[in-house]
Parts: C-alpha cells; sequence; structure tokens
C-alpha cells in the first residue's frame, strides 16, 4: 500500500446524490483548508500520491457534500509546521459558522509548538470540537510528552481527538518514517493512559487492520473510520471485513476532496456489503454523531 509511484486516477461514474432509501448519512472525514494549503496538498499529492478529482475551494467542496445529500460534515484539518495553528482554527471556525448545525470542526494544533495548551483553549472556545492530528505529515511520536500534552486536554476537556495512526497510506516523500512513527501498540498505550479519551484511527488503521480490530474489541474510547481503505484502489490492500469487526464503533468517512475517485465510491461499497438497516444506520451515521456530540 506503500505509494511509491504515483497512482492513476479512476474515472468512475458519480452518483447524483444519496440513495432516497439511504438513512442519514454523515461524513466524519472530509478535508478542509485556506486556499493556498489546498492548492500545496494538490502539488505534493499530483507528485508523489494521485490525481485529485475535486480540486474545489472550501465553500464549493462543502455545498458540493451538501447537495448530494449528505447530512452533516465532520472538518478535518492539520497544521503541518508550528506557528500556524492559529490561523487555522479561525478559518475552521469561521467555515463552521457560515454552515451553521451542518459542519462540525475540528482544531489543530502542531504537537511541541508553544503554547500548545493556549491554542487548543481558544480553539475550543471559539466553538472548535476535538482535535485532528496526522503522524505521518507532523512527524511526532505518538507516546512523546508533547503528544501526551495534547491528550490530556482532549480528555479533561471531553474534545474527541482523531489521530492518524496507522502505517499506511505512506510514501518516500514523508519526511519521516510512518513505520517507526505508528502503531497498533503505539495506539494501544494511549487507548491505556488516556481512558476517557474517545479516540478515532482513520482509514481502519491501515495496513494493520486485523490488531485494531482486536482493539476496539478490548476499549470502549476507541473507534475507527472506513476513509478510502474501502474503495478497492489502493494496491494490495484488503481490510478486514467490517461484518466481522465492532460495527458500533466504525464510521464511514470520504477523505474528501483529496480523492481521486468519484465522491460516492466507498458509499456504494458499503451498500453492496449488504448490512441490516440498523447496522447501515449506525455506520453511515449514528455512531459518528455519538462520537463527536453533533446531536
Amino acid at each position: 500500500m506503500m505509494l511509491k509511484n504515483k497512482l492513476s486516477a479512476v474515472n468512475d461514474p458519480e452518483g447524483a446524490g444519496l440513495p432516497e432509501y439511504f438513512p442519514f448519512t454523515l461524513d466524519a472525514h472530509v478535508h478542509i483548508f485556506p486556499e493556498n494549503i489546498f492548492r500545496s496538498v494538490w502539488k505534493w499529492f499530483d507528485k508523489y500520491g494521485y490525481p485529485i478529482r475535486y480540486r474545489f475551494d472550501t465553500p464549493k467542496l462543502l455545498h458540493f457534500l451538501l447537495s448530494k445529500g449528505i447530512g452533516h460534515i465532520i472538518a478535518l484539518q492539520y497544521a503541518h509546521k508550528p506557528g500556524i495553528s492559529r490561523g487555522l482554527n479561525r478559518f475552521m471556525a469561521e467555515t463552521c459558522k457560515q454552515f451553521p448545525h451542518k459542519i462540525t470542526g475540528m482544531a489543530t494544533v502542531f504537537p511541541g509548538e508553544e503554547d500548545a495548551a493556549d491554542i487548543l483553549k481558544e480553539a475550543f472556545d471559539s466553538g472548535l470540537k476535538g482535535v485532528k492530528l496526522h503522524t505521518h505529515v507532523q512527524c511526532f511520536d505518538m507516546n512523546s510528552k508533547d503528544a501526551c500534552i495534547i491528550f490530556d486536554i482532549c480528555a479533561s476537556e471531553n474534545m474527541p481527538l482523531v489521530i492518524h495512526a496507522g502505517r499506511e497510506p505512506s510514501s518516500p516523500a514523508y519526511l519521516c518514517n510512518p513505520y517507526e512513527l505508528c502503531s497498533a501498540d503505539k495506539l494501544e498505550r494511549i487507548l491505556q493512559n488516556f481512558p476517557g479519551l474517545k479516540i478515532c484511527v482513520p482509514h481502519l488503521g491501515a495496513n494493520e487492520y486485523i490488531s485494531y480490530k482486536r482493539l476496539t474489541e478490548k476499549y470502549d474510547n476507541l473507534w475507527l473510520d472506513t476513509a478510502m481503505v474501502l474503495t478497492d484502489y489502493f494496491p494490495g490492500n484488503s481490510p478486514f471485513p467490517l461484518h466481522e469487526m465492532r460495527t458500533d464503533r466504525i464510521m464511514y468517512g470520504s477523505d474528501f476532496p483529496n480523492i481521486p475517485f468519484s465522491w460516492d465510491r466507498e458509499l456504494r461499497q458499503i451498500e453492496k456489503a449488504g448490512f441490516s438497516h440498523d447496522t447501515l444506520q449506525k455506520i453511515l451515521g449514528k455512531n459518528a454523531a455519538g462520537f463527536f456530540s453533533t446531536v
């Protein structure tokens, strides 16, 4: 699954919207950024990853998903260097105000940056509802003192944490080695040390699927999102069947707009899995609504 070479776009047809029979659908993994940062992200993907199909600015991408029938969006961002977190958090808070009751925004902070605690307090006071961290981009040790400061703040403020803790998708273009920074064992230490902290690991913990399956069965404070790994896109990627996982701890996420295929490709794969209506309700909306306290 390592992106050693640039992958191709997929020209699959996109649906006009969610089927009417779908339950309420919440996308738990959508990226928003100021336009200049989006351009930098897309430039990186063009060179090292895959072609981004939806090169929309933040207002357009949010309107697009909502127009397709997505009922609520969890908006994520991450600071790739110290000193930009406050600006990104202000951008996130202002964006959420433009879409009342439709967008839940997550804060960012760079582990180890000065005033991390104050940055997060300001973000929460502005209405942001949790924190997103990305080990591959931010290059930090999940069990370090700097990271634990953030975990402790989230736990004490009852704010959820979304942390890209899985080893994949990885790339030699990263400034650090995800296989040295990330592991299910490291994540388990966080679960043990911060039992009151709700944690979501995106991409079902790729590529340690079985290990993360076991962790969800062992710890009630762990959730996983499905972003991109159910789409039959990455070569050699075989996630554990959702039917055999703890489905009250799985939430749908798209990774929109930074995807190389249609916006609803993953939703179609989930539909094909043949879940009961009750289970589909949980995966597509109820689990995430509970995790992020949107209801």
